[in-house]
């Protein structure tokens, strides 16, 4: 999972059919055909295929932040981050947890003191999870735009209830418990965070910092698994995965208890939505000379209209003022101005935002990125998976394997919080072929420090991985919103995550390579990994840098032409 960063520009311009780009509001009749492009969608159908319902079906519909007392907003924030911190992405602490029920005898039954038989069960357990977590990106999507936020939030403490349960009771149980359990709890997770981004909304203002703690709180989450393997070793096993798991019941009770009495069961209107609700109020009756057939009414019934009318433009205007005071005092065109500069940096904006999905997903500029976010994902999550006994086999050494596991235990989380506020200055000011070439240099210097025998290439491993991580997945839902457009990124994105998270199961055929074929060496399946990043990376940076390169040159000779002309 990952923070879906996208430009904001939509926010104030919107994209007609026929692919002109116009200021908001310049034409009333664009309002009604353009309403859903202006509202971030993570709905993976495309338009086409999940028409606008009916206004009398019964859809939650969004409210203004400015209709919600600011003490109430600021009350919902603080508590959607701190219950994310428990329970948004505890599934990737897996590196944490697995040495716990490795002593707890997770897989005993079944493998008879087998260690490599246990390892590729307990990696199994995580390679779904993971699957599972991105997959799951598609049904909340739209779960989220029909339902609302309470409703997502309620399923994700259902599935961590659920989870917890069966984790608790998983050797009791006649299936296999671990797996199914670490299922839910990785289905909880993302149900959980994903309805919790409605709440940069909250706070427009200060949208990429809510954004941003909502995202450090998903990276932390991972840390509850160390804290709890801390525990474990402080009292030596005594409070084992049985006992931790069902304390963890309080997680999801307080979330459904929170979800009903704090949290909104909306969600909150984006920028857009509320300067369209202006818009359409002054469109209305109120601002007209008056209804046609004013003249045949008495006197008492005309002073009656226009105090009605008198209380619409009040309401109007008291609404004017509240978004004005939400947004701040800066000016629309001000901030219209600072997007496209972001978006003329990026060299990319715009590039397939007129085609239609088919033509998007049929696209190199689609499969060079979902080909690269394949390995990538991959790779990342097969480390996370197999960090110990990776370096055992690199330094024939447990002792060594488990500090360089510890350091990794704590970096994961640390290092996504540290690197929240410069990825999206980075993004913002750098162009997208930069950001691309750096992504693969940094992603094939990791795989080179990954097979080195040296404490140095170890430790410098795992904290350009844990920097890499974020950056990572965020460059690619920023990439898929700058090249694809706001109207088909639910069904991109989402497929390009969907298509990544399925792929993973690959990682059981990794783990038999790395065991069997290889006989714990795990210096071939690196390799492997890293040329196929490096030739598919070199490739979607060559194409990205010669479509670019073509574009602009395109544009310098019509301005040319215009010039002589």
């Amino acid at each position: 999972m990952s923070l879906h960063r996208v430009a904001s520009l939509e926010t104030f311009l919107s994209v007609s059919e026929d692919g002109h780009r116009a200021r908001r509001g310049s034409d009333a009749s664009s309002i009604g055909a353009s309403e859903r492009a202006r509202k971030l969608t993570f709905n993976p159908l495309p338009e086409s295929w999940d028409p606008p319902a009916p206004k009398d079906e019964a859809i939650v519909q969004s409210v203004g932040a400015f209709e919600v007392p600011r003490w109430k907003r600021l009350v919902q924030l603080v508590v959607s981050v701190i219950y994310c911190l428990f329970s948004a992405g505890i599934v990737f602490g897996y590196a944490a947890l697995k040495p716990v029920l490795k002593r707890e005898g997770a897989y005993q039954d079944l493998c008879h003191g087998d260690d490599t038989c246990v390892e590729i069960h307990l990696n199994l357990m995580f390679t779904v999870a993971a699957v599972a977590t991105n997959v799951a990106a598609l049904p909340i999507g739209a779960i989220l735009d029909h339902y609302g936020p309470r409703v997502c939030g309620c399923l994700g403490a259902g599935f961590l209830a659920i989870g917890s349960v069966l984790m608790s009771f998983a050797q009791r149980m006649p299936f296999d418990g671990f797996l199914v359990g670490y299922l839910f709890l990785a289905l909880g997770g993302p149900f959980i965070y994903i309805s919790s981004f409605q709440l940069s909304n909250a706070f427009p203002r200060s949208s990429g910092l809510i954004l941003a703690l909502l995202t450090g709180a998903f990276d932390a989450s991972s840390a509850l698994f160390l804290i709890y393997r801390l525990i474990f070793e402080h009292t030596e096993g005594a409070f084992g995965h049985e006992k931790f798991f069902l304390a963890y019941l309080v997680v999801p009770v307080i979330i459904i208890i929170v979800q009903f009495t704090i949290l909104p069961a909306q969600s909150y209107k984006t920028v857009g939505e509320m300067i369209e609700d202006i818009e359409g109020h002054e469109q209305t009756p109120f601002a007209a000379n008056g209804d046609p057939t004013d003249d045949q009414i008495d006197e008492e019934t005309a002073l009656l209209r226009e105090e009605q009318r008198e209380q619409q433009r009040q309401q109007h205007s008291t609404a004017v003022r509240e978004i004005e005071e939400l947004l701040g005092s800066t000016k629309a065109d001000e901030q219209v101005h600072r997007e496209e500069t972001k978006n003329e940096i990026s060299g990319v904006w715009g590039v397939m935002h007129n085609n239609t999905i088919r033509e998007q997903i049929m696209s190199f500029w689609f499969w060079f990125i979902c080909l690269f976010t394949v390995v990538q994902m991959t790779r990342i999550n097969y480390f996370v998976a197999t960090i110990r006994p990776q370096y055992t086999a690199i330094f024939h050494s447990k002792e060594k394997a488990a500090e360089i596991n510890t350091f990794f235990d704590v970096a994961l989380p640390v290092g996504g919080i540290f690197s929240i506020p410069f990825i999206g200055g980075v993004l913002d000011h750098f162009s997208t072929v930069t950001v691309l070439t750096t992504l693969v240099s940094v992603a094939t210097t990791i795989g080179v420090l990954g097979v080195l025998p040296f404490e140095w290439a170890a430790y410098g491993n795992v904290i350009l991985f844990v920097l890499y991580r974020p950056f990572y997945y965020t460059a690619v839902s920023d990439y898929s919103a700058k090249v694809f457009g706001f109207r088909t990124f639910g069904t991109v994105y989402g497929t390009i995550i969907c298509l990544s998270g399925l792929f993973n199961f690959s990682q059981s055929g990794l783990d038999y390579l790395f065991h069997e074929t290889f006989h714990n060496d795990p210096v071939p399946v690196n390799l492997i990994l890293l040329a196929l990043g490096f030739m598919i990376g070199v490739s979607l940076v060559s194409y990205v840098w010669w479509n670019v390169r073509t574009m602009r040159n395109k544009a310098l000779a019509r301005a040319a032409e215009f010039g002589r002309s």
